[in-house]
């Protein structure tokens, strides 16, 4: 198992992080990852380290989150659907590094001020969310326990988010349980996935809805990471091409 497979069953959203700062290893690692993303995947991320201004005080945060001094401005068109995905893809690829290196992230979406990000916008453009990271307690706080009771259902079963025509082999299945533990807004886990005549096809049922862009993405990404490899094509109802093995 890859870390990046161990990191699926580790991860969990983090919204309390410690006084102590990055480590240098760490600015550099997350540093090179983005700069990978925007040259060879054009997705535009921007990290934002040690100035936690978007977060702080209750005004900004609501509460939410404290002591976040780090994060990732994931920067895009709102209009454009596939450039959203992409963002979801990569920037829970890039959750999952953070995570594998032992750091506590989290998906913002709303619970921050804009304005105050230090990050170049071109025209058209906008911070469509955030990605906090910095480090964690090891145990989950009082307030994350009851945030997350309060904003997590039972995770849906495989058959609720399958539709296929016959036997599914056993590398989809172990696709399918890492999507179970794939992130999504308000853990709604909107993504149908299709095996029919052998191809992978997943789907939102409305992916002009807020955040289900972002859902695709990340579902993806987990999908590919539990069944040991292949590539996604971007775009609603794309398919997925598995690694030959």
């Amino acid at each position: 198992m890859t870390d990046l497979q161990k990191a699926i069953d580790i991860r969990r959203s983090r919204r309390k992080y410690l006084p102590a700062v990055l480590k240098e290893s760490d600015m550099k690692a997350l540093s090179a990852l983005v700069a990978e993303f925007g040259a060879e995947k054009q997705v535009k991320m921007q990290p934002v380290f040690n100035n936690g201004e978007a977060f702080s005080g209750l005004r900004k945060s609501y509460g939410m989150f404290s002591g976040v001094k780090s994060y990732i401005a994931l920067i895009g068109d709102k209009a454009d659907v596939v450039g959203l995905e992409k963002l979801g893809y990569y920037g829970e690829l890039l959750i999952l590094h953070a995570t594998a290196r032992g750091l506590g992230t989290c998906w913002v979406g709303g619970t921050f001020d804009r304005a105050s990000c230090p990050v170049h916008l071109a025209k058209g453009e906008s911070v469509v969310c955030a990605i906090t990271v910095g480090n964690v307690p090891e145990t989950l706080s009082v307030r994350e326990k009851l945030i997350h009771s309060l904003t997590h259902r039972k995770t849906k079963t495989v058959e609720q988010m399958v539709t296929s025509d016959g036997a599914m082999p056993d590398w989809f299945l172990s696709g399918m349980q890492a999507v179970q533990k794939a992130p999504s807004a308000i853990n709604r886990q909107p993504v149908m996935f299709a095996y029919q005549d052998g191809t992978v096809t997943a789907s939102v049922e409305d992916i002009s809805g807020e955040g289900f862009s972002f859902d695709l993405g990340i579902a993806k990404l987990h999908f590919e990471l539990g069944a040991g490899g292949g590539s996604w094509a971007f775009g609603n109802g794309a398919a997925f091409a598995r690694d030959e093995v």
